[in-house]
């Protein structure tokens, strides 16, 4: 499909590998996001059927650097992503690459620091790949709707989240030998000579936006497959509807407060919203 040549962050190219089906509600904030983080976007689109491709085409020059079609054929394919993704690392000229979904927004620790100039300093260092840990971001019973274009600014609050170490390792620099990202189902990139650096950046996950976003993320009916990833990797016993989503209370979670970090102490090792048997 299309393409376009991007700027370069600083010294260092950097490129964020993000696929998409359905992200009409994050794809513009999470391209403008990394943009603002000196990290240029390509992307490749599962054949969306909302508006995702179109807003994502606005963007060419402006941060994506390219766009591609991956045929969906039967349903969403996790390992093809991710071995399409392990191709382009190999092809895409860049100095180092990310592997990113459309609903996270990843950080340094300061806010003053872009993850171009946090990048540039483990390059120096001479480590090759960077950790992020998960802060996951949901609605809450006391406020369950978020589904609008400031969720941002609106859905606060959160929860530590992925017990073992390294549990997102989604930024490697550029190899001459392939990476593996397929094995951990793009959790770890791993390759030879693989030097993680010690201080891990972060990584806002925004589960879902709603009770109702939830329902039509995670739907069988909409996605039979999809939904047996997830549940089978994130332990999830999501009943799918309405009324049997359990959002948590605020008083279970932690608030993000403008300018100071967020807290990574008692990480959980299962997301608040799954119902067990």
């Amino acid at each position: 499909m299309s393409s376009a040549t991007g700027e370069t962050s600083g010294q260092l190219r950097i490129i964020a590998i993000l696929q998409t089906f359905n992200e009409r509600r994050f794809v513009a904030t999470c391209i403008e996001h990394l943009n603002a983080q000196g990290v240029s976007v390509y992307l490749i689109d599962n054949d969306s059927t909302d508006d995702t491709l179109e807003i994502a085409e606005r963007y060419l020059g402006r941060g994506v650097v390219g766009i591609e079609r991956m045929p969906r054929l039967d349903s969403w394919d996790l390992w093809r992503q991710l071995e399409r993704k392990q191709e382009l690392a190999a092809s895409l000229d860049a100095d180092w690459f990310m592997h990113v979904d459309a609903d996270e927004l990843h950080t340094t620790h300061d806010p003053r620091k872009t993850l171009a100039e946090a990048f540039a300093e483990v390059d120096a260092q001479g480590f090759n790949a960077v950790n992020f840990l998960e802060f996951t971001f949901v609605p809450t019973a006391e406020s369950p709707d978020h589904d609008h274009p400031d969720f941002v600014q609106t859905m606060q609050w959160y929860y530590s989240y992925g017990a073992k170490y390294p549990f997102r390792m989604n930024a490697w620099k550029r190899q001459e030998d392939p990476v593996d990202l397929v094995t951990s189902d793009g959790h770890e990139v791993d390759f030879p000579g693989l030097r993680i650096a010690p201080r891990s950046l972060c990584m806002r996950h925004y589960l879902f936006l709603s009770v109702e976003h939830a329902c039509e993320k995670w739907s069988r009916e909409i996605d039979p497959v999809r939904a047996e990833i997830q549940r089978g990797h994130q332990n999830f016993r999501l009943d799918f509807h309405a009324g049997k989503i359990e959002l948590p209370s605020e008083r279970q979670l932690r608030r993000a407060v403008a300018g100071q970090p967020l807290d990574r102490s008692e990480p959980r090792r299962y997301h608040l919203v799954i119902r067990t048997p």
